[in-house]
């Protein structure tokens, strides 16, 4: 193949004279599922699909992808189409933090700290806490059966200070100057050690990492990555690793723990809408107008374009342990903050406990089990991930449409609509300790489909809480 283009492009240079206004200098050859320019294309599953996170340690009182396994009908129930599966690799032991301290310190020699799973040892290793290479796949094909995909968290901006890789490579870390490992910089992480990312194309880490990653999508089945604090990781080597993943599957689905317009490019379909969380975070507690809301989206699509993907969340595994519950973050307003994060734009998050109603920070370090408390709110999510799939107005990316805002003067609620051709669905949300009444201008052909308001010209929405509708077809 490489010879034959090869060929096309000598004729073309020497055999047309030099290239014209509309004529090629050369050709670029289709890598993966990029089309002729070697251009990101997500893939087609990907348009309406919605994610859950789940905590192996955590999930279940036995922690392990057995007991994990039997969840995942009710997962797929709920309406998730992606389960990204937090760290699986076997956990460093020096400086293991946590333990008995019960806070971000290093633990004690015999402590009972499991460590972080983001701690990895061994990127070709299964952690033994959660099960074998067996019990894994299994997980994988029950998922792949029940017609989700599986993506790994994969960290790799360090690893644990007793990795394989420092025993064997120490040229693919960041030393200090005494020739020492040393911890990501600027950070307390001390029980990982920083990769030299600079120099990692002539250390040979860029194609290390690349062929870590391959393996799992080559010898399990996986279909794409979270991938950890990837801004810290240069973007080009995200874009090689992208390309060698799509030889295997060209339809690897990647998502970036970062905010970096370049990821997507060609690396990353997803990224996290962190700016956005850290607004709601402050709109929930009546700290900030929804004016910050309202120009946040067209900044931020300003600045990523219509075609990335952003995720939505109003909780993860970093928030739970560290910043607190939805109830300690968001109040009374959970709910409906959930029902923004849902249908505002992009691709709403569910993690582990978040459809129970778990008010309970789950420790990071040692074992802490979700709190499965009668699913108290899988009504609400299901309707969310249900609408995410129905309703075409609400898809990722260019695949759905903007929201347009209800001109509203209130700090303290929020509405809009976003419609297509095929779909519209209207939004009402009220942040505030009073009802407020919101001109939404919805006929009679307007359906009620979360909330306890129907479809009118004008409606009042109760404090705290959220309405949604969709137009009948």
């Amino acid at each position: 193949m490489r010879i034959f283009l090869s060929i096309i492009l000598l004729l073309l240079i020497f055999g047309c004279g030099a290239p014209g206004a509309n004529q090629p200098t050369a050709i670029a050859e289709q890598v993966g599922g990029g089309d002729a320019l070697d251009k990101l294309v997500h893939p087609e599953w990907s348009k309406n699909a919605t994610i859950y996170e789940l905590n192996v340690r955590q999930h279940t009182a036995e922690g392990s992808f057995n007991a994990a396994t039997k969840d995942l009908a009710r997962i797929k129930e709920l309406g998730a189409d992606i389960v990204w599966l937090m760290p699986i690799h076997p956990i460093g032991v020096v400086n293991r933090k946590g333990g008995e301290n019960k806070n971000n310190y290093l633990a004690k020699p015999g402590s009972g700290s499991l460590g972080s799973p983001y701690s990895a040892k061994d990127y070709y290793g299964i952690n033994p806490e959660f099960g074998t290479a067996s019990d894994l796949q299994r997980f994988i094909q029950t998922a792949h059966d029940l017609g989700m995909k599986v993506i790994l968290d994969w960290v790799a901006n360090h690893t644990a200070f007793d990795s394989d890789w420092t025993e064997k490579h120490i040229g693919y870390f960041l030393l200090d100057d005494a020739g020492n490992l040393q911890p990501p910089t600027g950070t307390d992480w001390w029980d990982v050690t920083q990769l030299d990312w600079e120099n990692g194309v002539e250390s040979g880490l860029y194609d290390a990492m690349a062929d870590a990653l391959e393996y799992w999508v080559r010898e399990f089945g996986i279909d794409g990555f979270r991938c950890d604090v990837a801004g810290k990781v240069p973007t080009d080597f995200w874009d090689k690793a992208r390309r060698q993943l799509e030889a295997i599957n060209p339809e690897v689905f990647m998502l970036a723990e970062a905010e970096v317009p370049e990821h997507h490019g060609r690396a990353f379909d997803m990224s996290y809408a962190w700016e956005m969380h850290h607004i709601m975070n402050e709109v929930a507690k009546g700290n900030w107008s929804v004016d910050s809301i309202r120009t946040a989206v067209p900044r931020q699509l300003e600045r990523f374009g219509e075609d990335a993907f952003r995720m939505m969340f109003i909780t993860n595994h970093d928030e739970n342990s560290w910043n607190g519950t939805i109830d300690e973050r968001m109040g009374a307003n959970g709910d409906a903050m959930a029902i923004l994060a849902g249908t505002l734009t992009g691709m709403p998050l569910v993690y582990s406990g978040q459809e129970s109603g778990s008010t309970k920070r789950l420790r990071f370090f040692e074992k802490d089990t979700v709190e499965w408390d009668g699913y108290t709110k899988k009504d609400l999510y299901q309707t969310i991930y249900r609408l995410h799939h129905e309703e075409e107005a609400l898809w990722n990316g260019t695949y759905g449409a903007q929201p347009v805002f209800v001109d509203l003067d209130s700090d303290e609620a929020l509405a809009w609509k976003r419609s297509n051709k095929k779909s519209e669905v209207a939004v009402a949300v009220n942040f505030g300790d009073e009802s407020v009444t919101i001109p939404m201008a919805l006929g009679t052909d307007w359906l009620k489909v979360w909330g306890e308001v129907s479809a009118s010209e004008r409606v009042v929405i109760p404090a705290h809480s959220a309405s949604v509708w969709v137009k009948g077809n």
